[in-house]
């Protein structure tokens, strides 16, 4: 899509200084001229002074034209000073007007982003509870003998190989040992290490059925390679009933980075835009979970502010800011994360062309 420069918003503020520039001038010029007219009228005062008698007729003539001189100064200045305040509050209502538009756009944006991110981990939520009730997944923990956990691997991989946004897929037992992992030959010292401390595999044992699922923030995780992965969670459950007994857990690492960073990037920016844009993902306490420029992933904290509520914008110097809170989507109620767009002014006269 191409966007016509003469249609940008900012057209309002180039033509309110163009008229202001206009009118400054014309008004100038009107000045300039009646300066003359009234030299003109004086000169001819003079002269009709030393006609004497003769240039009586002449000398009234002059000085009515003094008179009309003045008055036409006075409906400049009027004029200068109305069309100045006029203009001056055009060019204030249009840089609201702007600043809102502008903001609006920023956040309609914003929340776009986050429902993106939204579904794609609703989609890691439903994974997880299906991949739970797996036959092989079930009999590695209720059999407990190698060929079980080697079938289990394999089935994972299986798995893997159809969902490529996951790193790996762990079967833990009871105790947090993870017994299985679908991805052995590239992670193969990921079984037998102990997850007993992790978050995920405490609370993924306590879900109360098998429609119930753990979602973590994003974290490095080391057996991985220290790649950043969103971590889900739920219980494998006795025969893979919704109410059975629970066996252990079954983690889900999702690729984290590469799918973010395919959000941030995929946000509808001109060209021009994207240039003085940055586009971000950021966890409830303003961490970057995911940023457009690459910069500050999981170590920066954006101070976002959100008293506006769930969504909307504010100026920040010559910056302005858009951000939506994470309307979660279907069963997933998400983690309070945040898309946020920061973007500069942009550059005058420069044309816009939409990518």
């Amino acid at each position: 899509m191409e966007q016509d420069s003469s249609f940008r918003p900012e057209r309002i503020l180039d033509l309110s200084e163009r008229l202001s520039s206009v009118a400054g001038e014309k008004i100038g010029e009107i000045a300039r001229v009646n300066r003359a007219a009234k030299m003109l009228s004086i000169n001819a005062l003079i002269v009709a002074a030393r006609a004497g008698e003769a240039g009586k007729g002449f000398a009234i003539v002059a000085e009515e034209f003094k008179k009309i001189s003045t008055e036409i100064d006075a409906v400049a200045a009027a004029l200068e000073s109305q069309v100045r305040a006029d203009l001056d509050e055009l060019s204030a209502i249009g840089g609201a007007i702007l600043s809102h538009m502008r903001g609006q756009r920023l956040a309609d944006l914003a929340l776009n982003a986050i429902e993106i991110v939204d579904r794609n981990l609703y989609e890691r939520t439903c994974d997880v509870r299906w991949w739970a009730t797996d036959s092989a997944v079930v009999a590695c923990l209720g059999e407990e003998d190698e060929g079980a956990r080697l079938h289990a691997s394999n089935r994972l991989g299986v798995i893997l190989d159809a969902y490529t946004v996951y790193l790996d897929l762990w079967i833990c037992d009871a105790r947090g040992k993870v017994v299985a992992n679908g991805r052995p030959s590239r992670y193969p010292n990921v079984v037998g290490q102990s997850v007993a401390d992790t978050r995920w595999f405490q609370e993924g044992l306590r879900t109360a059925s098998g429609d119930d699922f753990v979602a973590c923030d994003i974290e490095r995780c080391r057996a991985l390679g220290d790649a950043p992965v969103a971590t889900y969670a739920t219980a494998i459950r006795a025969g893979g009933e919704a109410t059975g007994k629970p066996l252990g857990v079954l983690g889900v690492h999702f690729d984290w980075r590469p799918q973010a960073q395919a959000v941030v990037d995929g946000v509808r920016l001109t060209s021009e835009e994207r240039e003085r844009s940055r586009v971000m993902l950021l966890d409830q306490k303003g961490r970057v979970l995911a940023s457009s420029d690459n910069q500050g992933v999981l170590t920066e904290i954006f101070p976002l502010d959100t008293s506006a509520g769930s969504m909307g914008s504010y100026a920040d110097g010559e910056i302005t800011v858009g951000y939506a809170l994470t309307p979660g989507y279907e069963t997933y109620a998400g983690l309070g994360w945040y898309g946020c767009l920061v973007q500069r002014q942009q550059v005058p006269g420069l044309t816009t062309v939409a990518a």
